[in-house]
């Protein structure tokens, strides 16, 4: 429910220098976005409005570098507060069982078309699975304080059986895929 139920990790991650290669997400001019497909005909989008992330990288090009994030679920805001609450119970995310959802990356590597592959370990509830992720570099330019800001956009699938989100078995009312961005 990635919208609507299962969510993670980027989408627009503006960062905000702190040193040569330690950057931490600017929650000001980032998000963290799911959109799921609802009773066959329809979608539920939705975002987590709380989440914290930083990055060590050390070259222009990304290569090498390492990023991590962490999601408050109990911060979903689907616009619906009857159903925000739901995604919030057992059924869902089980936010008094597990707060938080995590991404540590791998790897970060330039690939032959100038794209970055982002590999890491993608937690959601009790369930950690390494992820494969495409990442597009925006670049770098000076923020309004003088800061260095860089731009990182992510957008993926997520099957959400994978990660014990078993509401709905038969996928009819709300689909097994949840897209993240």
């Amino acid at each position: 429910m990635k919208k609507v139920f299962l969510t993670f990790v980027f989408t627009l991650l503006s960062m905000v220098a702190f040193g040569q290669s330690e950057w931490a997400v600017d929650p000001m001019h980032s998000s963290i976005n799911f959109n799921i497909k609802h009773m066959g005909i329809s979608f539920v989008q939705g975002r987590f409005d709380k989440f914290e992330g930083k990055a060590a990288i050390t070259a222009i090009d990304l290569d090498g570098g390492e990023l991590a994030f962490a999601v408050d679920v109990n911060s979903i805001n689907t616009g619906v507060e009857m159903r925000d609450k739901h995604l919030k119970s057992a059924d869902f995310f089980d936010v008094e069982k597990y707060p938080s959802m995590e991404f540590n990356s791998i790897s970060i590597k330039k690939d032959k078309n100038n794209l970055y592959i982002l590999k890491g370990k993608l937690k959601i509830k009790d369930v950690t699975k390494d992820i494969t992720v495409p990442l597009n570099y925006g670049g770098m330019t000076k923020g309004q304080q003088g800061k260095e800001i860089m731009g990182l956009q992510a957008k993926f699938t997520v099957n959400r059986f994978d990660y014990n989100i078993k509401y709905d078995p038969t996928a009819r009312a709300l689909a097994k895929d949840d897209t993240i961005s």
